[in-house]
């Protein structure tokens, strides 16, 4: 059998285990947050976790594959291609709502791209899919409708990747202090780099490309951790220390404020 298929899995596993804990690490410090920062991190825990649940049946779709059982990996495919499907939803309503502020108009937006996301698990489970293709490092499904792969790449995919770089412009062309911006650009570029490779992996058509995405994966996630929780050689190397002895001086947009948590002025 296929050694590079258990490599692989344990990749995938590895994402699983990384995008759960680090889903539940920011659920269990909710309570330190400030309370107009709640609804954009509840929108990341969820996003996380549908990470999580996104690559767990395709953990097992690895194991199938390399056991030689080809219709336990077609039907993980399908589970997988759920999470997959509504992972912009989350994403949209994080961007959304740190832009503007409103839980409104940040679920009819998610409620647009869960539209679009059932529309293109329609087109993806009527015209089905080709394979699987298992070779030394991977199995590969192709899906069988372009109508699918269009609407995902320009509706699921063109569009929360743009909003996540006007995001990004917004920040930088606010005045904050270090902290306040290595705390937000950094785990919206781990988010984007996550979410991209996400797609390379479930369009690669070669089983290293396949591979090597969900190697990215897994990095995107280490750096978003490092952007929440940054060990302190990082902050001092930085300079982004947290500031308890004084208030901030320079101005923010308190909807930017999402990363920060309720911290206590020392007079």
């Amino acid at each position: 059998m296929n050694q590079g298929l258990l490599l692989n899995g344990t990749i995938c596993f590895a994402i699983t285990l990384t995008s759960l804990a680090f889903a539940w690490v920011l659920s269990r410090n909710k309570e330190s947050y400030k309370e107009n920062s709640k609804p954009a991190l509840f929108s990341l825990i969820v996003f996380w976790t549908m990470v999580g649940l996104m690559y767990l049946p395709t953990t097992i779709r690895m194991f199938a594959a390399y056991s030689g059982n080809q219709e336990i990996d077609a039907i993980m495919y399908f589970v997988t291609a759920i999470p997959f499907a509504f992972i912009s939803v989350p994403l949209v309503f994080f961007i959304i709502y740190v832009i503007t502020g409103s839980k409104k108009i940040g679920e009819y937006t998610s409620l647009f791209f869960t539209l679009i996301g059932a529309a293109y698990l329609t087109f993806l489970y009527d015209s089905g899919i080709v394979g699987p293709i298992v070779t030394e490092w991977g199995s590969i499904f192709m899906i069988n409708s372009d109508a699918a792969i269009n609407l995902y790449l320009m509706g699921l995919f063109v569009i929360p990747t743009s909003m996540i770089l006007g995001l990004l412009l917004l920040i930088l062309l606010q005045r904050m202090p270090k902290r306040l911006r290595y705390r937000t650009a950094l785990p919206l570029v781990a988010i984007s780099f996550v979410f991209d490779f996400m797609l390379t992996d479930m369009i690669a058509i070669v089983d290293v490309m396949q591979m090597f995405a969900r190697l990215f994966v897994f990095i995107g996630i280490i750096l978003a951790y490092l952007a929440y929780f940054p060990p302190m050689t990082v902050q001092e190397k930085l300079g982004i220390q947290e500031q308890t002895n004084g208030k901030q001086s320079m101005h923010t947009d308190h909807n930017i404020e999402f990363y920060l948590k309720d911290e206590t002025d020392i007079a």
